[in-house]
């Protein structure tokens, strides 16, 4: 399993990009793994405001429907509306062309408390 080190990642398998003052986020490779092949994403709105570690959006795969929890507090600022037409691109690609949506960020003290690439493969370790 893939998890780019310049990442950071939630207990619930999602991760964040931030640059400057905006985080991308998407799910991880043990994510995509874990759902199977991606049929259908349901993105948030662009304007909405999400939570820190609230559901915002869906997944579903073959095998189930998984919601999505922004990993940050903040206005939603985009959305990969690609997914709309190919959705498989979380499981092909989920650290890059299968990003879900991006946030401005409210606090990025937020971002602070996520898990850096070791300590969520040490959380996998122990088993999610």
């Amino acid at each position: 399993m893939n998890f780019p080190e310049d990442l950071r990642y939630t207990q619930e398998h999602e991760w964040v990009r931030v640059d400057g003052t905006t985080a991308r986020v998407g799910i991880t490779d043990y994510a995509q793994d874990a759902l199977g092949d991606v049929v259908y994403v349901d993105l948030p709105e662009v304007g909405a405001t999400v939570a820190a570690m609230a559901s915002c959006c869906e997944v579903e795969s073959t095998k189930s429907v998984s919601e999505i929890f922004s990993p940050v507090s903040g206005t939603v600022a985009e959305v990969n509306s690609d997914l709309t037409d190919t959705p498989q691109m979380i499981n092909e690609d989920p650290y890059g062309k299968g990003w879900i949506f991006a946030v401005e960020v409210a606090d990025a003290g937020e971002v602070d408390g996520l898990m850096d690439a070791a300590a969520y493969r040490a959380f996998l370790d122990e088993g999610p």
